[in-house]
């Protein structure tokens, strides 16, 4: 009938013009509550095939880390966005562990500070298990663990721990989301990451170049370093910006700075 066929019309509209916004998948859109008509994000076509639905988010941000014979330096980003929009720019992306151990995360900002207490607490325990705080590569050992239990559902977490070892050597270990990790000299991580690489490769680990021209950065230098790399990255990434965190842990103590980006 006339009516059936206007109504099947109408059918075939809504659910072309609400397929970017909500589920539509076993919906009425006539009898539905008006509340589930109303777009609650913006979703990708393949987001809106798939169900529309996305348990992550992306939140932005860059970290760095050098490591020397005697020291660490770790820096990152406080800007936080989703999408196009800057939600804060004062945001911290480094979490002390201990005296020696700081740890820098990327990815998901609730997810990275939900795992940020979740190891607060476990080196908690273990202080007041055997009175002291474990080592740099025991607490780096600990956060595989932990990511890689989480690994069907994990952390969408991209994590740089720093710190001074047992013999006082500054290491650098950098994860996957699901625990991989490794020690390097250097690591960065996020989205202005491989916006960075090329210089540290160059810098730190002087790929490429001849012998007499390979020598070893000093805290100092290597705290310049981190500013360079992140003023660079946040000229061209737009997830990165406002100001740097920067931690460096050394014989003398754990220092931290604060650094100034572009704020647009």
């Amino acid at each position: 009938s006339t009516q059936s066929h206007g109504e099947s019309v109408l059918r075939a509209f809504f659910l072309s013009n609400m397929a970017a916004h909500v589920p539509t998948q076993g919906m009425d859109v006539f009898h539905a509550p008006p509340a589930m008509l109303v777009p609650t994000k913006e979703v990708s076509p393949l987001e809106a095939a798939k169900g529309g639905f996305n348990p992550y988010v992306n939140n932005g941000g860059t970290a760095v880390a050098v490591a020397g014979k005697d020291y660490v330096v770790v820096a990152a980003d406080t800007r936080m966005s989703t999408g196009y929009s800057i939600n804060t720019r004062t945001t911290t992306k480094i979490t002390k562990l201990t005296d020696k151990c700081v740890i820098a995360t990327t990815g998901m900002a609730a997810d990275a500070r939900t795992l940020h207490k979740m190891i607060k607490a476990r080196l908690q325990w273990y202080e007041h298990q055997n009175g002291k705080n474990p080592s740099t590569p025991a607490i780096a050992q600990m956060l595989s663990n932990m990511l890689y239990y989480r690994r069907f559902f994990p952390y969408y977490t991209f994590n740089l721990l720093a710190g001074l070892d047992e013999k006082g050597v500054g290491c650098c270990f950098s994860y996957d989301a699901i625990g991989s990790y490794e020690r390097n000299e250097y690591a960065a991580t996020g989205t202005g990451s491989a916006l960075m690489l090329s210089i540290l490769d160059n810098q730190v680990a002087h790929t490429n170049q001849d012998e007499k021209y390979r020598r070893q950065l000093n805290g100092v230098e290597a705290v310049d370093l981190v500013k360079d790399v992140l003023t660079s990255a946040g000229e061209r990434d737009i997830y990165t910006g406002d100001y740097v965190d920067i931690y460096k842990i050394g014989p003398a103590g754990m220092e931290s700075e604060k650094f100034e980006l572009k704020f647009d």
